[in-house]
């Protein structure tokens, strides 16, 4: 079964996101990689992926304490449903604000058992002047930033984690630090 991640941008949308986000520019509407100023690897458009359903964690940034990491193998695609997008509608100023975070060690954690990406269904994995150096911060190690996906409630069924192939087609622009980009899960029907 394929499920797809990506969020679809209305002509609305794409008009709330530019009127309320600054960074939003044609590489960082919608579904999108933060590659700063790296090239995204040919070889990551299939990832063996796991997610994690953080969404109860309110209040606190998501930390190394609510998922298990044993799973996690070097070269995955990483994907967090805070259930954010599904709360709030993409586009919104509240959007782009008020969405939960990653911890540091958390990010540090997966940078550490060496994944390849890590997606979340929100505006970034931090807020405000965090966002743009955590991106750079990962992709200086080889590891880029999905933002804004959706359906991961769909992927996981209601378990806490669940295991996927992740099939991920950025648009080949150069010099850009954003990549709009189509996210499929594939997962197993039985």
């Amino acid at each position: 079964m394929l499920i797809d991640l990506s969020v679809k941008v209305t002509r609305q949308a794409d008009k709330d996101a530019h009127g309320n986000e600054k960074q939003v520019s044609f590489g960082h509407l919608g579904t999108h990689f933060d590659v700063m100023d790296k090239e995204f690897p040919l070889a990551f458009t299939r990832r063996e992926g796991i997610a994690f359903d953080v969404s109860g964690v309110e209040g606190r940034d998501i930390g190394t304490r609510d998922v298990d990491l044993e799973p996690v193998e070097a070269g995955m695609f990483a994907a967090f449903r805070t259930g954010f997008i599904e709360r709030e509608s993409y586009g919104t100023r509240a959007y782009f604000t008020g969405h939960p975070q990653l911890s540091d060690a958390l990010i540090d954690a997966l940078l550490e058992k060496g994944v390849s990406i890590i997606g979340v269904d929100c505006a970034g994995v931090r807020r405000g002047g965090e966002h743009t150096p955590k991106d750079q911060y990962c992709a200086d190690r080889g590891v880029f930033i999905i933002e804004n996906l959706c359906n991961l409630g769909e992927l996981l069924g209601g378990e806490k984690t669940a295991r996927f192939v992740a099939r991920t087609f950025p648009v080949n622009f150069d010099g850009m630090t954003g990549l709009p980009c189509r996210v499929v899960a594939e997962v197993d029907d039985g």
